[in-house]
Parts: C-alpha cells; structure tokens; sequence
C-alpha cells in the first residue's frame, strides 16, 4: 500500500507543477502583453500592438498544452487508485491516455481558457480597431 501512496504522491507532483506553469504562463502572459501595448502608447508605434499578438497566442497554446498534459495525468492517477497495491509498477508515462482525454487544441479552446486568453486577445484586438492600427 505504501508504494501505491508513492506512486500517487508522484502522478499529484506533476500535476501541481502543470498547474503552477499554467499560472505562470497567465501572470507572463499579462505582463508581456501590457508592456507591449504600453510600449504601443508610449511611442505611437502600431508595430508593438501587433507584437502583443505573438506572446498572447503562444501563451495560449502552451497553457493548453499543459492542461491537456494535465488531464492525462488525472486520468493515469485515476487509474492507478483503481489497481491493486500489489501492481504498482511506477509507470509515470500519461501518453497513454492521449485518447482519453480531448485534444490539444480542443483544450486550448475550452471554457476557462477562452475565458482567459480570449479576452487578453480580445483587448489587443479591441485596441487595433480604436487605434485605427489596420
């Protein structure tokens, strides 16, 4: 029973480290992005708001990336409470459940990431159209 608990005290690891990358990708995010449209102000150079694009939707893909490693990681930590104590093999390898789970770009457009990074988007493109940057 014991190596089970290491075993899931293993899988919880990683999936804490997915969720602190995410939340660091978020707080980059933000940070770029500001800076950029700030630097857009600043110097009326349309060419930074156009740039705020890039770190807006790169952040984007990583952060869905992570989630959906982060689902798969659920779904081996689900599986390994449903095996035997006796079975535990510490496989840490979650490809295996790629199936299972929605693809990467479904992630990356799912509820709370389109809640996030769509508005971020949003705001850089609301700031082409008030600027006149077309």
């Amino acid at each position: 029973m014991e190596s089970k608990l290491k075993h899931l005290e293993l899988i919880q690891g990683v999936i804490n480290r997915m969720a602190g990358n995410s939340f660091l990708l978020k707080g980059w995010s933000v940070t770029l992005v500001s800076a950029l449209l700030v630097l857009a102000a600043k110097d009326s150079n349309q060419f930074f708001i156009y740039l705020a694009c890039f770190p807006c939707v790169a952040f984007w893909g990583l952060d869905g990336y992570f989630l959906w490693q982060e689902r798969m990681y659920r779904k081996l930590y689900k599986n390994v409470t449903e095996i035997a104590p006796d079975s535990v093999d510490f496989d840490m390898n979650a490809k295996k459940y790629e199936n299972e789970v929605n693809s990467w770009f479904s992630v990356c457009f799912s509820v709370t990431l389109r809640m996030f990074h769509g508005v971020i988007f949003g705001v850089i493109v609301a700031v082409v159209i008030l600027t006149g940057a077309l």
